[in-house]
């Protein structure tokens, strides 16, 4: 029977490791070839990964450094962007789809794949993802979502470690998960267990990177950033890459509580969801962007690049981060970003990050000529022909309906 290589995303869970025997069992002639892409997910989840998938049936294990390219590529555009799901999500698992999709067709293409393979079910937004990812970048390949497929029937946790357990491959999955979550740099979702329930409060044992904001210390904590067209280049006046800025800023703020949020968010699949979220070092990332932004941006700059934001993160929820719209936003975004320079320090207290100083080289705030000291640079008089020219609409619109306009 011929070879048929298949590259799958691989994450070392309970699901990727069903699908490798299920696989070479219900395709015929298949080979596994596992792609896992390092996105930050911590040295804990990629332990003993290789080992993971060949006990599982794996022809080959490739373990892919993405964490650099994911934040530089990816991570900072979306926040130059703006781009903020449904007014809170900074899309962290959204994010983290099109560089994995794009690490495992690198590998299935260096490996003679055919296919393309992901343990997506089919009801969340995932499989979007990838599967819009793999169309863009592999359309000659054939895709296989073993979850949506008749042949599948493990349909629950106690199910999939009977199978392991029938075949004997080791797993250190057990049937009392409770939360199902997905993290890398940027973020970390909690899903599942009394989290679906809307009217339940957060659980206490669900949050991993944030302290409680009410035991978070009593003294606040300043952070200073700076920023290059946008992208942050220094954190305390110490010069870092992006990345490791991150997980700098994810150890400062969690201790401060900062970044978590709970939404009940629309998935594009039509139903609604709930996931916890934390992201502390983005969440202050962000709010020293936005600081930058009110300093240099004028008034419709900035506001369509709110706009903008809008679009843009429901393209990167959605999945169609390799699209021509998604480029041309960002080609938009990067041209208003590009004298985002400035330093901004922002405080973090009891679950809140916000800046409180701000300075660019590029700003157009002048304050002589915002005070009352500002004459000789703007006269106050200059302001009433403005606002008769800004209200004429208004004024010919009351005269007509008084007679009194032809």
């Amino acid at each position: 029977m011929p070879t048929k290589r298949i590259a799958l995303a691989y994450s070392g869970g309970l699901d990727t490791s069903c699908i490798v025997p299920w696989l070479k069992e219900n395709i015929p002639g298949a080979e596994v070839i596992c792609v896992v892409g390092d996105v930050g997910q911590g040295e804990e989840e990629l332990a003993g990964v290789d080992k993971k998938a060949k006990n599982s049936g794996a022809a080959e294990c490739h373990v892919v450094d993405l964490k650099k390219t994911f934040v530089d590529d990816f991570v900072l555009p979306t926040m130059i962007a703006g781009a903020v799901y449904e007014g809170r999500y900074l899309l962290g698992t959204a994010i983290a789809r099109p560089i994995l999709a794009m690490g495992q067709v690198d590998v299935a293409k260096e490996t003679g794949c055919v296919a393309l393979a992901h343990g997506c079910t089919g009801k969340g937004n995932d499989q979007v993802r990838f599967e819009s990812a793999y169309a863009a970048l592999a359309p000659e390949m054939e895709i296989i979502a073993p979850w949506r497929m008749d042949q599948w029937t493990l349909s629950g946790r106690v199910a999939m470690l009977e199978y392991l357990k029938q075949r004997n491959i080791p797993t250190t999955a057990s049937a009392t998960k409770i939360y199902s979550r997905d993290r890398n740099l940027w973020h970390i979702s909690h899903e599942g267990g009394t989290i679906e329930d809307p009217w339940n409060a957060p659980p206490d044992d669900a949050w991993m990177l944030t302290t409680d904001p009410a035991k978070a210390p009593d003294a606040f904590e300043d952070v200073t950033l700076t920023l290059k067209a946008g992208r942050p280049v220094a954190l305390n006046a110490k010069p870092m890459e992006a990345w490791r800025m991150i997980i700098e800023l994810n150890a400062i703020a969690g201790k401060h509580g900062v970044g978590r949020i709970d939404l009940v968010e629309n998935r594009r699949v039509g139903m609604k969801s709930r996931g916890l979220y934390e992201t502390p070092g983005g969440t202050v990332l962000v709010e020293a962007l936005r600081a930058l932004e009110e300093l240099v941006l004028d008034r419709e700059t900035r506001h369509y690049r709110e706009h903008l934001g809008l679009t843009f993160a429901e393209l990167v929820y959605d999945g169609r981060w390799f699209t021509p719209l998604r480029e041309s936003l960002w080609a938009c975004a990067q041209k208003m970003s590009e004298r985002l320079d400035g330093e901004v320090v922002v405080r973090l207290f009891k679950g809140h990050a916000t800046a409180v100083k701000r300075k660019s080289p590029h700003s157009l705030y002048a304050e002589k000529m915002v005070s009352f000291e500002g004459e000789d640079v703007y006269s106050q008089k200059d302001a009433g022909g403005f606002i008769r020219l800004l209200s004429l609409p208004e004024r010919i619109r009351a005269l007509k309906a008084r007679g009194g306009a032809h």
